[in-house]
């Protein structure tokens, strides 16, 4: 516990303790303090490298051995492209075009779960296997399609494979874009029945699945809610909203803020 005497001293000091925002930093001649500076300079490096790091999918793959895995890539080449052409990362290149053409089901699967490195692996890496069995624990009786693992991924290419393989509905598992306060932030979308060039607004999302944010319990809880309501209703996005408690106000429908980041996604 902090000591009360630096709580009254320093009137910042609690808010501080409760948040990782940057608050009250007071100042040090014309700049910060030097704590403080090289705080800003190694979270900055932090979220730098979980944009520029790859995924670890050969890991990821070996966590779900008990599950068919299809492997694809988006049409960004390499790292560089793929931050400076959001466009080419929502598209897949033609070996996993080809590849999931002939996976295509005759029977609509349910649902198919795409984890993607989207602009933090560090968050792939760390919380995408747990996050997905947990989701898959709250789906007895679901057909679910084989696990794809996608790179150089945004989160429409989504899209494309769900509707080459025949699925109502698809969930995205893809690391957030990194902040300062947290780069390796989880963020799940979920769509009924994905169609190429689908808006921002036809999907949920679930956001901030980290150490200190959404629990993979709770945010499993939500995919299954949202998945069901999704096939009862036949629909997804803005028109589907969540109606059962919500503790903390995670967001399930992109804000107006989201959606613009959407692009960066």
């Amino acid at each position: 516990m902090q000591d009360p005497r630096v709580l009254t001293l320093d009137p910042w000091a609690r808010l501080r303790s409760s948040t990782r925002a940057r608050i009250g930093l007071q100042r040090c001649g014309d700049g910060i303090p030097t704590e403080e500076l090289l705080r800003f300079q190694l979270d900055h490096a932090h979220a730098r490298d979980a944009v520029y790091r790859d995924a670890d999918f050969s890991s990821i793959e070996a966590q779900l051995c008990d599950r068919r895995i299809w492997r694809v890539r988006s049409a960004a080449t390499d790292r560089a492209i793929y931050v400076r052409r959001p466009d080419l990362g929502r598209c897949l290149d033609p070996a996993g075009r080809a590849l999931l053409a002939g996976k295509q089901a005759r029977e609509p699967w349910d649902v198919i779960f795409i984890i993607a490195d989207g602009l933090s692996s560090d968050a792939v890496n760390e919380h995408a296997t747990s996050t997905l069995h947990a989701c898959l624990d709250r789906l007895c009786g679901w057909k679910v399609a084989p696990i794809v693992l996608a790179s150089q991924a945004r989160v429409a290419l989504g899209d494309e494979i769900a509707m080459l393989v025949n699925a109502d509905q698809c969930v995205v598992l893809i690391g957030e874009r990194p902040g300062l306060s947290v780069a390796n932030s989880l963020g799940i979308y979920l769509t009924w029945k994905p169609r190429v060039g689908h808006r921002d607004a036809d999907r949920n999302c679930i956001s901030n699945i980290h150490a200190d944010g959404l629990t993979y319990e709770r945010a499993a809880d939500k995919v299954s809610w949202l998945l069901t309501e999704a096939r009862r209703r036949r629909l997804s996005g803005t028109r589907l909203k969540e109606n059962f408690p919500e503790p903390r106000g995670h967001l399930l429908t992109p804000s107006p803020a989201q959606l613009e980041n959407e692009n960066l996604l």
